[in-house]
């Protein structure tokens, strides 16, 4: 059974909402502004006539608190077609897509028009929701997936995680331009965003709360995009934007992401936080860092340990000794005995490492720095190819 709610003051306006719906216009329900907005909006988080509308509109009077409204409707009524009624400029079209709105209703549009617009942003929401559920309800555990989950992790700050992390998403998506994706799990102070040069709309916050939670559609409308091909969620801009952001979110964000792109890479806070705890829950492949001095590598034997025990060892690993200088006291056989595994990359300490930091240019991107480079592109083929340490 169809059902439909109008918000807005205008009553010609719901008068013309349900001569465009014709025989379905006893399934309308008409809200002025303020029922919407009552108590913080919390009629918004309950059925109505004991079901969610499959179809909301908002008329022009309520413009100003549209996609306030939007927001709280793609979160409470999942599956809902949104309009807005209004002559739109394009920035507005723009604001509109973000905020979960499907389509736009003018009001120098014949009711037959409506109709029709009406009907296809209904059965769209449908569509969209029955593939959502038949993709869930489909999904087999001991399947390989199609795409590629690689969280990036080390057990100490300092050991050029996120270096490894960006330059591995930009290489990946550099062979296959527009399938990566990476997201920045260092939740407070994450650097992915300074390390590509990127100036985000858009941050961690906005892709796990809000509409872009309900509709993968406007997820890809957060995504900021570097000039390689590659989309990346950054990090909030600053640490009070990471408030409420829960593991449950981040599970969520992955699974969206996942179903979207080949790969998604995923740069960890150092250590075992509860985001990178549950991004390595969905990992395919995990990347251990481990710089070449004691406290690095004791510290990631005490995360293999811990990830065993929590039966989070990732199908494939892959062991990246960063930074390795013999000049310092250790060698890489050194960290191959304590971890008791090889390593699969092994990346020299070079200062055209910091320079690339500096500059905000994955060395990937550089013709010039082979040396470095060459490891870096190695570990890009082990992920594309699947290969890496079986668990």
């Amino acid at each position: 059974m169809k059902h439909y709610l109008v918000v807005s003051d205008d009553t010609a306006l719901h008068a013309r909402v349900s001569e465009a719906l014709g025989e379905e216009a006893t399934e309308l329900e008409a809200w002025a502004l303020a029922d919407a907005e009552a108590d913080g909006g919390a009629r918004i988080t309950a059925p109505i006539r004991g079901k969610h509308p499959d179809t909301v509109i908002l008329g022009p009077d309520a413009v100003a608190g549209s996609f306030v409204l939007a927001d709280r409707i793609a979160t409470h009524w999942p599956g809902a077609a949104l309009l807005l009624v209004s002559g739109a400029d394009a920035a507005t079209l723009r604001a509109a897509m973000r905020a979960g709105i499907r389509d736009i209703l003018d009001p120098a549009e014949a009711s037959e028009v409506w109709t029709e617009t009406i009907a296809s942003a209904r059965d769209s929401a449908r569509e969209r929701l029955s593939a959502a559920l038949l993709e869930e309800s489909t999904a087999h555990a001991g399947e390989e997936p199609a795409s590629q989950l690689i969280v990036v992790v080390s057990s100490k700050g300092g050991s050029g995680k996120t270096t490894i992390a960006t330059n591995l998403a930009v290489g990946l998506a550099t062979a296959e331009p527009r399938s990566t994706v990476i997201v920045d799990l260092d939740i407070e102070f994450g650097d992915v965003a300074n390390a590509l040069r990127l100036t985000p709309d858009r941050w961690l916050q906005d892709a796990v709360f809000g509409p872009a939670r309900n509709d993968t559609m406007v997820l890809k409308t957060f995504l900021a995009e570097h000039e390689s091909g590659l989309f990346a969620v950054c990090a909030p801009e600053t640490p009070e934007g990471a408030s409420g952001i829960t593991a449950e979110h981040v599970s969520h964000l992955l699974g969206q992401l996942a179903h979207e792109y080949r790969y998604v890479v995923v740069d960890t806070v150092p250590g075992l936080s509860e985001h990178t705890l549950a991004a390595l829950e969905q990992a395919t492949d995990t990347v251990y860092v481990c710089g070449l001095d004691v406290p690095s590598i004791r510290g990631l034997r005490k995360e293999f340990d811990v990830l065993t025990e929590l039966g989070l060892r990732a199908k494939r690993e892959h062991l990246v000794i960063n930074n390795a200088d013999a000049r310092a006291g250790l060698v890489v056989a050194d960290a191959e005995s304590t971890l008791g595994r090889s390593a699969d990359v092994v990346i020299p300490a070079h200062r055209s490492v910091r320079l690339s930091t500096n500059e905000g240019v994955p060395l990937v991107q550089s013709a010039r720095r082979g040396r470095i480079v060459k490891p870096l592109r190695q570990l890009v083929e082990l992920i594309r190819t699947r290969r890496g340490a079986q668990q």
